[in-house]
């Protein structure tokens, strides 16, 4: 039988670094975490540089709330099932931490481009675009949606405690103008982190580029 002379060719090696791994479903960050461009205002840069810095500060901080987060959830399952001494504070304990974790750090996801959309489009257009289509749309939709949502929000907190709010859904009750305001200082992060996200956005626009990416 004649060989199979494809078995006898070596194999190619795949450099891990251009493959392209992201999800359809996952923003691409085009971006890096390097030096800003040298031809770059440095009143720019400094702006751009400052708030990512404030924001993974704020991550790294934020991200230790899911250390009381697990030790509700197993106190509660282990309490429950192996005393039948169910809390009454562990449910609310959770969400409201959950929450706090998911608004408090949103800014910092916002930074490193991980919010979920559909890019599948967006990814294939060239940098310039990319660029246009996200500083319009933060300047259209992103921070006048951000803004009304910081405006209703205020009010909701401002009532939660004027009122001192309690959850009526459990037989604990908490208070609610704790996780009221872990939404309006998430809002307050999100609209900071997008002053950088748009100066990023029109140096794409402008420049071809997103700054901070790799040489």
């Amino acid at each position: 039988m004649p060989r199979n002379h494809d078995s006898q060719k070596p194999k190619e090696e795949i450099n891990p670094i251009k493959l392209d791994i992201s999800d359809e479903m996952i923003a691409e960050r085009r971006g890096g975490p390097g030096p800003m461009p040298k031809d770059m205002p440095k009143w720019m840069a400094l702006t751009i540089t400052k708030i990512d810095l404030a924001n993974k500060y704020i991550g790294n901080v934020v991200c230790w709330i899911t250390i009381p987060l697990i030790f509700a959830m197993v106190y509660e399952v282990l309490a429950r099932k192996l005393f039948n001494a169910p809390t009454m504070w562990a449910y609310d304990m959770s969400r409201f931490l959950y929450g706090a974790l998911f608004m408090l750090g949103a800014g910092y996801a916002l930074s490193k481009g991980v919010h979920i959309r559909a890019d599948f489009l967006y990814r294939n257009f060239k940098t310039k675009t990319q660029g246009k289509i996200d500083f319009w749309l933060y300047l259209i939709f992103y921070f006048p949606g951000l803004s009304v949502f910081l405006y209703m929000s205020t009010i909701f907190l401002q009532e939660s405690i004027m009122r001192g709010e309690k959850g009526m859904d459990t037989a604990w009750m908490p208070f609610m103008w704790p996780i009221k305001s872990c939404l309006w200082l998430g809002i307050i992060f999100l609209i900071v982190q997008g002053i950088s996200e748009l100066f990023k956005s029109y140096w794409a626009a402008t420049k071809g580029k997103w700054p901070g990416g790799e040489e």
